[in-house]
């Protein structure tokens, strides 16, 4: 007779692979992700149950469902996200559209692997933990921990890439993410998913005690308690400390900074044509800000708003004449490069924000740290030759390596170019060094009317609450703004418009918290 005791059977309540309920659930999650992020709908209830129909089917699949589950979900969510790219390898790096469809979805398929991973440690923990009769532990303790660590992996592999993580759609809602001065925006993507696990313990419990075959010595209470606590002490807190900042911010010292949006389309914006239309734009609305109620101490202009090296372009005349004529310090984005001082030929580019003083004379500077890889440098170039066309628009950038605020007398300015602002270390490592108002210098122009400047203005924010510094941005076309610390932040701009804005910030805050202190020392300690 044959023995067939050493196999393991397959659970019995395994979904089926081809049928439909798989993929529901994996699509119905990504949908409710993609309404829950801004620059689509902005629904960010919506992200408090958006994970539960992925969460209800983990547990009971076998690794190739998982592997499907996960794929399906990442590669539709991640697509809503990044459908921008296609327009921009299109429009400036000359790519075929199918060549431009195909980086999406490598990218998409990247980021998806992250959610196949947390459903594929998930199901595999639910599988083994069950028959011991702690599923819903399990889950409640471990959802939040394996989906904000895959988070923090990606924020740093692969050059990092921390796009939209969950808590950023909450950036609306001050009441709700002021802990993240303890564990930076981690901590509130951490509170997210722990709620959409235990609104699904509720929803599994509800049906256990009307199933006569289920048991329920899984579903006793205090998980939940101990999580309703948990997230309270963190509700608590925010609200605290969200009347204890703003209290402190109204007897700070006040400095006044404008905003300058230039809204210069990116097909015109590196022509030698345009460059003294440019320039004359910046200048007139600089003049127009300077002409309102209350003169700012500080006029920011965005990321290379001055198309050209200065070094070498007369019309940085013009601009160091308004400087002084003004009486101004002006915070400006340009391309820059050092010279070799053997044969005075440049030897390094960098994209720069320039700090000049009221005697037009450059100040300080400070080069872009963390580079857009495929935009401003190549990484492993002889294999992406075809991505060369979108970096010669604006060079092949070194990058910085110093985190010194900028200073403007009463204002030391910590700068963070375009893509830094997604990066929470940068920002940290600044304020850490002195910086007491953090400043974003971005050009949105890639993007085009999409839902990418929504996303990088919903990430700015995190940058000013996980800091307890103010913060202005300077976009040269979709949201400029300012973030206070005793509001939400101010109405934005109207997109793809040139304007410039004026407004008071609190420059002399709470001291960063200490968790922002060890973070910092921490990061910068390692090799």
């Amino acid at each position: 007779m044959k023995h067939d005791g050493m196999k393991m059977a397959a659970p019995s309540n395994i979904l089926p692979l081809g049928g439909y309920a798989l993929y529901i659930r994996a699509l119905l999650t990504a949908l409710l992700l993609a309404l829950a992020m801004p620059g689509i709908t902005g629904w960010w209830p919506l992200l408090f149950v958006a994970l539960t129909p992925l969460l209800s089917a983990l547990g009971r699949l076998s690794t190739k469902q998982t592997v499907c589950m996960g794929l399906t979900c990442g590669l539709f969510y991640y697509t809503s996200q990044f459908y921008w790219i296609i327009s921009v390898l299109q429009r400036f790096g000359g790519l075929h559209p199918a060549l431009a469809t195909l980086a999406l979805l490598t990218l998409a398929a990247y980021m998806a692997i992250y959610i196949t991973l947390f459903c594929l440690l998930l199901n595999r923990l639910l599988i083994r933990s069950r028959s011991r009769g702690q599923g819903a532990a399990l889950l409640l303790l471990t959802a939040p921990t394996v989906w904000t660590g895959l988070d923090f992996l990606r924020g740093f592999l692969c050059t990092g890439l921390p796009w939209m993580d969950l808590g950023y759609a909450l950036y609306g809602q001050p009441l709700l993410i002021q802990a993240a001065d303890l564990g930076g925006h981690h901590l509130i993507t951490f509170s997210v998913v722990l709620i959409n696990a235990l609104i699904f313990w509720l929803i599994e419990r509800i049906r256990a005690s009307f199933s006569s075959s289920s048991n329920t010595s899984d579903y006793h209470f205090g998980y939940p308690m101990t999580v309703f606590l948990l997230l309270s002490c963190l509700g608590g807190y925010s609200v605290l400390r969200y009347q204890q900042i703003s209290s402190e911010a109204v007897a700070a010292d006040t400095a006044f900074v404008s905003a300058v949006q230039g809204n210069i389309e990116q097909s015109e914006k590196w022509s030698p044509m345009q460059k003294e239309k440019t320039v004359e734009r910046y200048l007139t609305l600089s003049a127009q800000a300077l002409a309102g109620e209350e003169k700012p101490e500080l006029i920011v202009w965005p990321e290379t708003a001055l198309p050209f090296y200065p070094a070498r372009e007369p019309l940085m005349n013009r601009v160091r004449a308004f400087v002084r004529k003004n009486e101004i310090q002006l915070l400006t984005g340009s391309p820059y490069f050092t010279i070799d001082p053997q044969d005075q030929t440049p030897v390094t580019y960098s994209n720069s924000a320039l700090l000049l003083d009221s005697s037009g004379r450059l100040s300080a500077r400070y080069n872009k740290q963390h580079l857009v890889p495929f935009g401003e440098y190549i990484p492993l170039r002889t294999y992406f030759w075809f991505i060369k066309p979108l970096v010669e628009l604006i060079g092949d950038f070194t990058p910085g390596d110093s985190f010194d605020p900028l200073d403007a007398d009463t204002i030391q300015a910590g700068a963070l170019i375009c893509f830094e602002s997604i990066f929470p270390d940068i920002a940290r490592q600044e304020t850490v060094n002195g910086a007491n108002l953090l400043v974003n210098l971005t050009n949105d122009a890639w993007y085009g009317k999409s839902s990418a400047p929504y996303h990088s203005w919903a990430m700015t924010v995190f940058r000013a609450v996980e800091n307890r510094r103010s913060l202005v941005r300077a976009a040269n076309t979709g949201i400029s703004g300012f973030i206070s610390l005793q509001e939400k932040f101010t109405k934005k701009p109207n997109y793809s418009r040139h304007k410039r804005s004026t407004r008071g910030l609190p420059c002399s805050p709470a001291r960063p918290s200490l968790c922002t202190v060890v973070i910092a020392s921490e990061q910068y300690a390692w090799p």
